[in-house]
């Protein structure tokens, strides 16, 4: 191997060090710090590794907030936002790819637009909205709320990886005897998946780590998510550290497993391409 190559994979390595760093670090020392007593904590002992493996901090968050409803109503939320937004999704991004009509470019990129107006400007008239239908302190209020706002990048991913899929194979089942739905599902959708498994972790993530509309629609403590709840742990004098890295920690694993089950589809679209 020539000089010039291995100093390029050395800093190929080196980059990629650096990267791992960047972005495992934090959640790392978060980990570690989770299982530190209050007196590390609070700045009476500065150690990097805990001194001993301080579980009370979990035991104390279950014990002392209702992060076990949280959990679940967070859970409940990202699931059913994440399955509408998927169907929905599908549906109208197979139309788009393959029904010509007028105003299909229009219309695509009005969808696309909505993905660009900022949350907060859209709070006070999703709220007067939800207050005229009574949808206020509710999760079917909130999980329309984030279903609307994950719709369009979903349309628009699903739109293009439809394209992508051949249309003659499509119309071989037509003629056999399918139905367009039966065609969509069945020979239209598998290639597709990788689109589906981006829009999904997309939706998931946004709404998992959602804060502004949860904390503004919903006002009891039985209905919070997990985000706004973890916030509620910030008091206006102290503010127990623990037990909020130990349920930033638990809040994180979620959103791990998930990606670490879409790997193979998320991998498949980082090495191929996307149609326009």
């Amino acid at each position: 191997m020539t000089a010039p190559r291995v100093r390029s994979r050395v800093g190929i390595y080196i980059g990629m060090l650096l990267a791992l760093v960047i972005f495992v670090g934090p959640f790392l020392y978060a980990v570690l710090s989770s299982f530190k007593q209050p007196q590390e904590l609070n700045g009476v002992v500065n150690d990097f590794l805990p001194q001993t493996l301080y579980t009370d901090n979990y035991s104390n968050l279950f014990e002392s907030s209702n992060f076990p409803v949280y959990l679940l109503n967070s859970l409940v939320i990202a699931v059913v936002t994440t399955g509408i937004s998927l169907v929905l999704a599908i549906l109208a991004g197979y139309a788009l790819a393959r029904y010509k009509f007028v105003g299909n470019r229009v219309l695509l990129l009005s969808i696309v637009n909505m993905q660009m107006f900022p949350t907060v400007l859209m709070a006070v008239p999703l709220y007067q909205i939800l207050r005229h239908l009574g949808m206020l302190n509710s999760q079917t209020g909130l999980i329309l709320v984030n279903s609307t706002m994950a719709l369009p990048f979903c349309i628009w991913m699903m739109r293009n990886y439809f394209l992508t899929v051949p249309i003659e194979i499509e119309e071989a089942a037509l003629i056999d005897g399918c139905s367009r739905f039966t065609a969509l599902w069945r020979v239209a959708l598998p290639p597709a998946l990788p689109g589906a498994a981006a829009a999904g972790a997309f939706c998931i993530v946004q709404v998992w780590d959602e804060f502004l509309y949860a904390n503004t629609f919903i006002d009891s403590d039985e209905r919070r998510t997990l985000s706004v709840g973890l916030n509620s742990l910030i008091g206006q004098y102290t503010t127990d550290w623990g037990q909020l890295l130990a349920g930033g920690v638990l809040m994180t694993i979620p959103v791990v497993v998930i990606f670490s089950f879409l790997q193979r589809y998320l991998t498949q679209i980082a090495g191929g391409g996307v149609k326009g």
